[in-house]
């Protein structure tokens, strides 16, 4: 199937998990997840009307993304890897939201980067639900105190991301992000990829990450 296929299935998936989700939040929206994909493979969905896509690294969306932005002002960009902390500036630039934030050092370079330049995209606490150590995200029993750091900061944090393990069930780490987002009053929450996003949806999502089943399987991304 092409692109434009992919994504018209996707958009019918997402749309079909919430009218089945007892309580589905307000808005779920697609992330199409452009990690290896070509300028030609997202201008494609592009002219589909898609308008959210997410990046897994710095470099590889400022070589992709910053004509794109201009030709379409209404592109919205995420990051959804791990950031640096000597990438916060060039990020801060380019993305409308950093859903990895995982740590106080960072938390401290971004708000030092909003005070330089003013500029701070939207943030999410990336919670590494399944305490995988070689996974990036704060770990669980750590998350609150994070959020109130970046609080304290003023920071714009506006949800939570998960990723949970490859092998495990994904439904108890969706209902944890869930049940821990509404304790600490964050109304986004990013979670579910292309094998699991229907679930996530039956949970709340109000976000969902798909890169392979829009644009073909690839190494690394699901």
């Amino acid at each position: 199937m092409s692109i434009p296929e992919n994504l018209a299935a996707i958009l019918a998936r997402i749309a079909a998990a919430r009218k089945a989700a007892i309580a589905p939040a307000p808005q779920t929206r697609l992330i199409a997840v452009t990690k290896t994909v070509e300028e030609t493979g997202i201008r494609e969905a592009i002219s589909c009307g898609q308008r959210l896509f997410g990046e897994n690294r710095v470099q590889e969306a400022a070589r992709k993304f910053p004509r794109l932005k201009a030709e379409f002002p209404d592109l919205e960009l995420h990051l959804i890897g791990p950031l640096q902390t000597n990438k916060v500036k060039e990020a801060a630039a380019l993305f409308d939201a950093i859903q990895t934030l995982d740590r106080a050092r960072l938390a401290n370079a971004l708000a030092s980067e909003r005070d330089k330049s003013g500029k701070c995209p939207r943030l999410f606490v990336q919670v590494n639900t399944g305490e995988e150590p070689q996974k990036a995200g704060v770990l669980p029993a750590d998350t609150e105190a994070l959020i109130a750091y970046a609080r304290k900061l003023e920071l714009p944090l506006i949800g939570l991301m998960c990723i949970p393990p490859a092998l495990d069930d994904a439904a108890p780490h969706f209902a944890f992000l869930a049940k821990l987002a509404k304790e600490n009053g964050l109304s986004e929450l990013s979670m579910g990829m292309s094998g699991d996003f229907e679930m996530a949806i039956r949970f709340g999502a109000t976000f969902v990450r798909v890169g392979s089943a829009i644009f073909g399987a690839r190494s690394g991304v699901r």
